[in-house]
């Protein structure tokens, strides 16, 4: 299985607050990769050094071998990769249509509006918002506002999609719905990271974990490895004599 994306020793300052230190992965592609960890771990920071939003402190990012750190979110686009944001922001004056013929016209093939409408429709059905074409992105609700930033990002036609939080305020069977929709797009070939912290369904979705705490990678491996990592118990809980007492339960229970 080929590596589309390398992360190597990516580090972020902001003044004196380093926000990533030395965070180093490798993304085969195909595969959904979840990124956890408590608030305020670096998991959006790490997004937005990957897409080009931030340019590195140090350490850089490799695209299908090629070193496509500091460029430009555009350039990132143009080259196969697409993010959805934590807190979605459609284009509230345009129409759904419009706001994924955006995503389709600044994405890796740069279409034009004829081409740009015809692979915005498409994934408008695929995200199931084929009915609400004509309606403000002004007017949906939480859930179908969701659907369009991922709608819009998917117009671009990705390699990779790094997903923020797309199960943020949805209810159970939203979240059941949504958590169909991104084995769907894995399905497609297109390769994934999701930052998550409804941990039920990021565990259950994803092929490997990268967990972060203050900036740093403390773990990576499949979800049982994550789950049952002291180090990651402790950043979410706190307590390292909790985390420990956590650990002893699970080998008695195994």
């Amino acid at each position: 299985m080929s590596i589309i994306l390398q992360v190597e020793g990516l580090s972020k300052n902001f003044g004196g607050l380093k926000a990533l230190s030395n965070v180093t992965f490798d993304l085969p592609e195909g595969q959904i990769m979840g990124l956890i960890g408590p608030n305020g771990a670096g998991k959006t920071t790490l997004f937005n050094v990957i897409n080009g939003v931030y340019p590195a402190s140090e350490g850089r990012v490799m695209f299908r071998g090629n070193d496509v750190t500091g460029l430009k979110t555009y350039e990132m686009a143009r080259k196969g990769l697409a993010r959805t944001h934590q807190v979605v922001k459609p284009l509230n004056e345009l129409t759904v249509l419009e706001n994924a013929v955006v995503g389709a016209c600044f994405g890796r093939h740069g279409y034009g509006l004829r081409k740009a409408s015809e692979v915005a429709m498409e994934v408008l059905q695929f995200v199931g918002l084929e009915q609400r074409t004509e309606q403000l992105a002004a007017s949906l609700n939480i859930a179908q506002k969701k659907r369009l930033e991922l709608a819009r990002a998917l117009s671009a036609q990705p390699e990779i999609i790094l997903l923020d939080e797309v199960l943020a305020g949805l209810n159970p069977s939203e979240i059941a719905d949504m958590v169909e929709t991104v084995h769907k797009i894995r399905e497609q070939g297109i390769t994934i990271i999701m930052i998550e912290h409804v941990m039920d369904a990021v565990m259950n979705v994803s092929d490997r974990m990268i967990v972060l705490n203050f900036g740093a990678q403390i773990a990576e491996g499949t979800p049982d490895e994550i789950k049952n990592n002291p180090r990651v118990i402790e950043a979410y809980l706190g307590d390292p004599k909790l985390a420990e007492k956590l650990m002893r339960q699970h080998e008695q229970e195994v």
